[in-house]
């Protein structure tokens, strides 16, 4: 038995012997996930307990290193633990942006001090993060951004604004971009800081979506003094770090959405919702047709992650411009199976107060994922990025 055979025997045994039976379910959408941080209240005791044993483990950021709360796994055992996790149904022990693009981003540019300090209380979810990065006059065109942070000396004073900030409401602290340097090109005099979003001069309010509710706010800085402790990398380089953080961001965005936030394949939803006919098989052939199709897309999508992160684990670099390839495809591909799903609830789809407890509040999640090709970078720069650095296509 090589090693890495019996690192699958030995997770899945530890998996079965920890993981609570209420862990091994389907979510159906934030109320079901862990998120952490200092306000955080647990939804069950089983969800307590299945978060501290996977951090207990450093499985909450298994390929983190240990130092850093991490559990210190290569890439192929990190594939293993998915799998395993896959196998049983286990839910996802925590979820945050901490984990997605603030703690990458760290790994890469952070002083070893705010390394220490930060990612093991985000591995442990005793810290919940939100972005600063889009502004009203700001957001595909990210590199215009006008918060500023002006120089006072061991601190920076930061004034401005954010909008779409995600669940800022509900964060504990912000990873922010600021502008250090006006007189500087606008790629340059930008700097990455850090800070809490309890200090004075800090304030959100929520923004209302179609759907009726919202994980997005505007947020507010006014005066906001920021030690320069909390500077992340080079002050004036912040755009180096923003652009790391954005390929994580959309690699998030992409494979988060490729999958149906019920647990349930296609085929399955349409066998549930209206069927099998003496054969074995949907009745509507069209609707059989698109089920089908939707399946094999996320297939095809799986593996296509698969091997982007395959290659970048062998080449020691991270995904790259190819997250753009993830989040274009991943998110289209989410909102064609809304559709599906919408057509397979019929006129049940049209509760909106969600009374269908399988549903997961269905309508609203369909104009939810309206949203999808707009945030961490609108569908049509993903295809522009993807036309440009993948292709190597001319200009207009």
């Amino acid at each position: 038995m090589d090693a890495l055979e019996a690192f699958r025997l030995e997770t899945r045994a530890w998996l079965d012997a920890n993981c609570p039976p209420e862990m091994r379910t389907p979510t159906h959408g934030d109320e079901d996930i862990c998120w952490g941080g200092r306000n955080w209240v647990f939804q069950s005791e089983a969800q307590r307990v299945w978060m501290e044993r996977m951090a207990a483990r450093g499985w909450t950021v298994p390929a983190w290193p240990k130092a850093y709360g991490g559990g210190g796994l290569d890439h192929e055992q990190v594939k293993v633990l998915k799998q395993e996790m896959a196998a049983i149904g286990a839910r996802s022990p925590l979820e945050s942006f901490g984990i997605w693009m603030l703690g990458p981003a760290l790994l890469a540019f952070g002083s070893e001090e705010q390394k220490k300090e930060h990612l093991p209380r985000i591995a442990r979810g005793e810290i919940r993060w939100c972005q600063g990065y889009s502004e009203p006059n700001a957001g595909s065109d990210l590199a215009s951004l006008q918060t500023r942070a002006e120089d006072a000396g061991d601190h920076f004073v930061v004034t401005g604004s954010k909008i779409w900030t995600s669940y800022a409401d509900k964060a504990d602290m912000i990873f922010c971009l600021v502008r250090t340097d006006p007189a500087a090109p606008k790629h340059l005099g930008i700097s990455f800081v850090l800070f809490d979003m309890t200090w004075p001069g800090v304030s959100t309010k929520p923004i209302t979506l179609i759907s009726g509710k919202s994980p997005f706010c505007e947020t507010f800085f006014d005066g906001v003094k920021v030690p320069k402790a909390n500077l992340v990398g080079t002050l004036n380089r912040g755009w180096d770090i923003a652009k790391y953080l954005l390929t994580h961001e959309r690699e998030m965005i992409g494979g988060g959405t490729g999958g149906l936030t019920t647990g349930r394949s296609p085929g399955q939803l349409a066998a549930e919702e209206v069927g099998l006919d003496a054969g074995g098989r949907l009745a509507d052939a069209f609707l059989r047709t698109d089920a089908a199709r939707a399946e094999v897309d996320a297939l095809a999508f799986a593996a296509t992650m698969a091997r982007y992160k395959d290659e970048a684990a062998a080449g020691g670099r991270g995904v790259g411009d190819k997250s753009a390839v993830l989040k274009y495809y991943g998110t289209e591909l989410n909102k064609r199976r809304y559709e599906l799903i919408m057509r397979l609830a019929g006129h049940d789809g049209l509760e909106w107060e969600g009374q269908r407890s399988n549903d997961g509040d269905l309508p609203r999640s369909w104009l939810r994922t309206k949203a999808n090709s707009i945030e961490g970078g609108t569908s049509e720069v993903m295809l522009d990025i993807v036309a440009k650095r993948l292709l190597d296509l001319p200009s207009a």
